[in-house]
């Protein structure tokens, strides 16, 4: 199955592109299946005193859906479209995030942690909140927001598991031994959650230069039997499918014969096209 589960459009502010270009990309490239996904609404922090372009406003949200909705049935006989969120996960906002997440038909959410606090780790205009920060400490809270993440039972897909990476902050070598647990950790939450995780592809366009999550971790993941999906996170309609051909490569390499799809919330693995 040809699936790219995990993209953004204007709404968002920091991408490119209406929905139905990303559409008609998708047909173009041959695609059996698209997730639309774009960001939930911010809901921890005053939009109009953040930083801008971060998320949709809330009074999009209905509007996003019923755009989506709409072109799920016009191109129904073209491609498929499913119909996603992008949830944040936000300590301590749990509440809030499920009454979103309960109000729509969503086909799939993916939860993934951008934010410690107000800080959002994965925008560049906020790299300096590294400054004066023990690296590793930050890795900490950040795999534990993730544990939690994937134990609130809120979310499908668990996204991006190791974008606190994407700038090149992190601790240093010697202390590689306690973040590979962590890391296990997180995954281990994954497991026992029942949910699947996605392989981003877009890190290999980061500063990282690696895809989300790690060979490594996608090697344990493999081990403890968490379902897959692939997601390019394009942020315009040319990047749809990004990179998904080397990703594809490396979970066929890894023996995976199978990903996740989703439809009304209910996962569905199906054949991975080679």
């Amino acid at each position: 199955m040809y699936i790219d589960y995990h993209t953004h459009h204007a709404r968002c502010g920091h991408a490119i592109g209406e929905l139905e270009e990303y559409v008609k990309r998708g047909i173009e490239m041959g695609l059996d299946q698209i997730g639309l996904s774009d960001h939930m609404p911010l809901i921890h922090v005053n939009p109009e005193e953040y930083y801008s372009e971060v998320a949709m406003p809330m009074e999009e949200l209905p509007r996003y859906v019923e755009e989506c909705l709409a072109l799920k049935e016009r191109y129904k006989d073209q491609i498929d479209v499913r119909v996603g969120l992008e949830g944040d996960y936000i300590e301590g906002y749990e509440q809030q995030i499920e009454k979103i997440i309960q109000a729509y038909p969503w086909d799939y959410v993916i939860g993934s942690v951008h934010f410690l606090g107000e800080w959002d780790i994965t925008d560049y205009r906020q790299t300096h909140g590294w400054e004066g920060k023990d690296p590793l400490q930050v890795y900490r809270q950040y795999y534990d927001a993730v544990q939690k993440a994937a134990e609130s039972g809120l979310y499908d897909i668990m996204g991006h598991l190791d974008v606190i990476k994407r700038f090149g902050f992190g601790p240093g070598v010697e202390h590689a031994e306690e973040v590979i647990a962590i890391e296990k950790a997180a995954l281990a939450a994954v497991s026992r959650s029942g949910k699947a995780m996605e392989l981003n592809a877009s890190g290999l366009s980061k500063p990282c230069e690696e895809m989300f999550p790690s060979r490594r971790m996608l090697e344990e993941a493999i081990k403890l039997g968490i379902p897959l999906t692939l997601g390019s996170d394009a942020h315009q309609p040319q990047k749809l499918g990004e990179h998904l051909d080397t990703a594809r490569s490396l979970l066929s390499e890894l023996g995976v014969e199978q990903v996740a799809t989703f439809q009304n919330r209910i996962r569905k693995m199906v054949l991975l096209k080679e």
